[in-house]
């Protein structure tokens, strides 16, 4: 079976697993998202048939139709047999309030019931230790299974009978039933029972959820598949927001650009929380600030790295996962990522701009203070300390340093957003304090990112270099569309990166060579400053061919080829939702347009 990233996504913020278009699960780490993954199918290359997955294969399969139950993330697969006996399985990881908490645990829940016909069926479990090293041992209970190894302790409980599970025996489906997979502990209560009033549950929070979003009225479908995908992303135990669910999905065929993701960069982060807010969904935000004040303590006025591990681990050591081929045999597989050990100055400006809404927004459970603006400033004081000096840039360059624009412009932005936040709280010494240093940061980046000969802005100072990154300057609002030296700027960026109807992030070698596949993300930012320089048409055509390159489950991954006809990096990627989002609001036309 050719793998592909054609994947529906589930999870409940502290389980997550990737389904095929087959129905089987995989991938899904544990005991969180970066974990070891006990179904690693995905990376397993020519072996994926073979190991790492979860199945329930239908004899004689004909055909399989998949759509997820509207609004959730809860997945339905309907699988019918050469004679017309039909199949249809559930699969969702439960989530919903319970004894005044929610309940989200690492589990997963798959119902499988018989529609029509007498169809026969196999179910394959076979879940691995180690990253790929070996399979997990089974022993056997009277209604459960239980999958051991390395740290992993996994109960499969079910009213199925568990010899047809454990020897992967073919069985006639008669009649429905459930397997609730997840911690070793025991299942008290009625399987079938729990499990559909789980599906219940489940399927009430989350339309409960999406009906607090602020949705435009264009495209919504796929706004509210981005919104939920990028609430699956969030490690809620610790309010991290990890860029994609997934390691080492190369950015293009044979490319060695294969980077883990399922980590927590405050940039990523930043982005996610960003595009939520605009639909209104205060409650990820509420809950990263927490990841972030612990991540401000930690640091206490010094470095603040790129990224975390999802329960705030510093050291997030990059090191190859031998027993695994890769994505279609393309490795290496990476476990952790070496971009903690870089400077990237642009974080302390996201820092800032996650925080700066909690002293404006009083919706929230827990509106900043005095104090939070106080253990903020150490952060600005970096910002302004650093704007001006090399760092890894937000591609996160790992042979070279230099003075980037992005970077500076986003240290700028802290300062201006500390101005900002002071003047709400009513301290305007500080608030006086904090402006001039923005000006200041502001002439600096001015003068060293402008370009007199080109007339446009550069990604480095001093230097004529093109990236993406560039236009972001209009969103975070350092410079207007309608300035001179910005339209030169953008015309510059479309002339120099732009491949058809994609971006690239840059065009010059790295560390890898050239870069053969389009960054996902900056074809929004292009569609961003296209609608706001007045092309808005252009900018729809373009937000249409992007929506029309989504996967089946309706997401992106991080790349997609030149010519759109495959997408690449790993998935699903929060900066390219993230996008969808962003453009899909601005966009539309107005709610007041149908009233």
């Amino acid at each position: 079976m050719t793998q592909t990233l054609d994947l529906f996504p589930i999870g409940n913020c502290a389980a997550s697993a990737l389904i095929d278009r087959s129905g089987r699960f995989v991938w899904a780490c544990t005991p969180r998202v970066d974990g070891d993954p006990a179904f690693c199918a995905l990376l397993s290359g020519d072996r994926a048939d073979d190991q790492g997955f979860w199945s329930i294969d239908v004899e004689d399969m004909a055909s399989v139709r998949q759509s997820y139950l509207r609004n959730t993330p809860i997945l339905i697969t309907e699988i019918t047999d050469k004679s017309g006996a039909v199949v249809e399985i559930t699969d969702f990881a439960p989530r919903y309030r319970q004894f005044g908490r929610v309940y989200r645990p690492m589990a997963f829940v798959r119902k499988v019931r018989p529609v029509s016909g007498t169809p026969r069926i196999r179910i394959r479990m076979r879940p691995m230790v180690n990253w790929g090293e070996a399979r997990a041992t089974i022993t056997t209970g009277s209604n459960h299974l239980r999958y051991v190894g390395g740290e992993m302790t996994l109960r499969l409980t079910t009213e199925a009978p568990v010899s047809h599970i454990r020897d992967e025996r073919l069985f006639r489906l008669e009649e429905p039933f459930s397997m609730f997979l997840g911690p070793d502990e025991g299942f008290d209560t009625d399987v079938a029972a729990t499990t559909a009033r789980m599906l219940s549950e489940t399927t009430q929070y989350w339309r409960g959820w999406v009906r607090t979003l602020s949705v435009p009225l264009e495209w919504q479908d796929a706004v509210i598949r981005a919104a939920i995908t990028l609430k699956l992303c969030a490690h809620e135990e610790t309010g991290a927001i990890v860029a994609a669910l997934t390691t080492s999905i190369p950015e293009h065929e044979g490319s060695q650009r294969n980077w883990d993701y399922r980590y927590c960069w405050l940039r990523d982060a930043y982005y996610v929380v960003q595009a939520l807010n605009r639909l209104g969904a205060a409650d990820l935000l509420e809950n990263y600030l927490v990841y972030l004040r612990n991540v401000i303590d930690m640091a206490k006025g010094g470095h603040v790295q790129p990224l975390y591990g999802v329960g705030l681990e510093p050291s997030l050591v990059e090191r190859f996962a031998e027993h695994l081929p890769g994505y279609r045999g393309m490795g290496p597989v990476r476990v952790g990522n070496q971009a903690h050990e870089h400077l990237q100055h642009d974080v302390y400006g996201q820092i800032v701009l996650s925080t700066v809404q909690a002293f404006f927004d009083q919706r929230l459970f827990r509106p900043a203070t005095v104090e939070d603006f106080r253990a903020l400033e150490p952060v600005g004081d970096r910002a302004f300390e650093l704007h001006d000096q090399p760092d890894a840039s937000l591609w996160e360059f790992r042979g070279r340093e230099n003075v980037h624009t992005y970077s500076a412009v986003m240290c700028w932005a802290a300062c201006d957003r500390l101005g900002n936040a002071a003047q709400q709280l009513g301290l305007m010494e500080r608030a006086d304090f904090w402006n001039g240093r923005a000006a200041q940061v502001r002439e600096t980046t001015e003068k060293g990112a402008f370009n007199e000969k080109l007339g446009r802005f550069a990604a480095t100072f001093g230097g004529d270099e093109l990236d993406a990154s560039l236009l972001q300057l209009v969103d975070v609002r350092f410079v207007s569309p309608d300035d001179p030296r910005m339209a030169a700027t953008i015309k510059a960026v479309e002339e120099g990166l732009r491949r058809g109807p994609y971006m690239l992030r840059y065009a010059v070698p790295d560390d890898f060579g050239e870069p053969k596949t389009a960054f996902n993300i900056c074809t929004f930012w292009l569609i961003e400053v296209l609608h706001m320089s007045g092309r808005s048409q252009e900018a729809r055509d373009l937000f249409e061919e992007m929506l029309g390159r989504r996967t089946a489950a309706g997401l992106l991954s991080e790349d997609i080829t030149l010519d759109g006809a495959e997408l690449w990096g790993n998935y699903p990627q929060t900066y390219s939702l993230v996008g969808l989002i962003n453009c899909a609001n601005m966009l539309s036309r107005p709610w007041t347009s149908v009233r």
